[in-house]
């Protein structure tokens, strides 16, 4: 349902990037932030493997840690495996749909990212959907490896050795990596934003389930559809409503990149709509680390608390918070 007409009716902002530029006063962490509720491993588009990222997230302080990777829930079975170590934090099974908007004027790359939090690895309804985002995503990958050979910037050598484990999805920040380690491009940013970015020489349009699928996909699986990133929301209200009656849940109101007037904005959105406030790094790992990422995240104890309790779970526990200088 990529392209469905009350979603499509919306006015479009003038600045419609989900991520788009923030300029106003930072956001400045009362305490060290316990939730992350949107990371990535290896196992999609992130550097660090599954095991790795928990433990660094662990050690920033974090104690509630979602795990989102595109497409796929390989990462989380192998946290949650019989034979894994125990996990020193709480670990949220989610997945990051990047679904197709098709229809709705200014969104970037045209595109809704649609975060299921809590959703349940063993619905093999659920996997058979995520098993077919990963397919269109490795076909796109193969474009996109000869969309560059075409033009003089081949990456075939590295792209023939880049493996990954069993269940994991690939997606254009793998290519970007590619075009540095090949010297085509001085940096991961550089290569996404003038090369495979949409519109640029090398973009390949992505396939797969549009938003109210996705949404639905997501509340099969017992999880709660969370709006990714969407820093426009408020300014696109009808837009949000409209997935709020086709099943949306939750808004991420606390994103690592926005400023203090977007995250205000935000939250007032999610309680006009009453959506579950969640929020996150979207830690990939290219060009930081995860303590430095963390230094700049805040996610209230709050939006754990909220997101436990629309899943019917406990809620998680946290020590208070120690006042600085105490």
């Amino acid at each position: 349902m990529s392209g469905d007409p009350n979603l499509a009716g919306s006015a479009p902002s003038s600045r419609g990037r989900g991520t788009r530029p923030m300029s106003g006063p930072a956001v400045v962490p009362p305490y060290p932030s316990r939730v992350d509720l949107h990371t990535h491993s290896c196992r999609s588009d992130g550097v660090l493997e599954p095991r790795q990222l928990v433990d660094v997230a662990a050690a920033a302080g974090v104690r509630v840690l979602a795990l989102a990777d595109h497409d796929t829930l390989a990462g989380v079975r192998e946290l949650r495996a019989p034979s894994a170590p125990s996990l020193p934090l709480e670990l949220v099974a989610g997945v990051e749909i990047n679904s197709i908007a098709s229809g709705i004027d200014g969104l970037w790359e045209g595109e809704l990212h649609i975060l299921g939090l809590g959703v349940d690895p063993a619905s093999e309804e659920f996997e058979a959907a995520l098993e077919k985002q990963r397919a269109a995503r490795l076909i796109r990958f193969g474009l996109l490896i000869a969309r560059l050979r075409d033009m003089g910037l081949p990456v075939d050598e590295g792209a023939a050795a880049l493996t990954t484990a069993p269940g994991s999805s690939l997606g254009r920040p793998q290519v970007a990596r590619l075009l540095v380690q090949a010297g085509h491009a001085p940096s991961v940013d550089a290569a996404m934003k003038e090369l495979l970015a949409r519109g640029k020489p090398a973009y390949v349009p992505r396939r797969g389930l549009g938003p109210l699928d996705a949404i639905a996909a997501i509340r099969a699986a017992g999880g709660l559809p969370s709006l990714a990133h969407f820093g426009d929301a408020p300014r696109r209200r009808d837009l949000v409503a409209a997935l709020v009656s086709g099943g949306l849940g939750g808004l991420e109101v606390h994103y690592r990149h926005f400023d203090a007037e977007t995250v205000a904005g935000m939250a007032a959105l999610a309680r006009d709509l009453q959506l579950v406030p969640t929020g996150g790094s979207d830690y990939h790992g290219d060009g930081e680390t995860y303590a430095e990422a963390h230094a700049a995240l805040f996610v209230p104890d709050g939006d754990a608390v909220a997101l436990f309790g629309a899943l019917g779970l406990a809620a998680p526990a946290f020590p208070a918070v120690v006042a600085s200088g105490s």
